[in-house]
């Protein structure tokens, strides 16, 4: 069974590079009023689709707010199979902080 990594926002910029998925798992609000570049808004209701859609073999970081919800929902994409999980220590909110320009707004 594969398991995660925390990690923290620098090396998340590296692991971007190498065309990991970015999922926010923070509430819709939260999203569309800005999330990292290229993620995609995660929610109970489109966890299935995305685990049945996307290529377990990429990358994935999960982002939440603060770094600690990522981690049960890390666990659990890793144990549906995802090979490379990470979960962002500090979340958005020391990812916005640090990088800015590294955020978009709602799609």
């Amino acid at each position: 069974m594969s398991t995660y990594s925390c990690i923290d926002v620098t090396d998340a910029l590296a692991i971007m590079e190498n065309e990991a998925t970015i999922v926010d798992i923070r509430d819709a609000a939260s999203y569309e009023t800005s999330h990292m570049v290229n993620a995609i808004s995660l929610s109970n209701d489109n966890v299935q689709d995305f685990i049945d859609n996307a290529d377990k073999n990429k990358p994935v970081i999960v982002c939440c707010y603060h770094g600690n919800s990522s981690k049960g929902a890390a666990e659990y994409l890793a144990a549906q199979g995802f090979q490379e999980v990470y979960s962002l220590n500090g979340g958005f909110s020391q990812w916005s902080a640090m990088f800015p320009e590294q955020c978009e707004l709602g799609q």
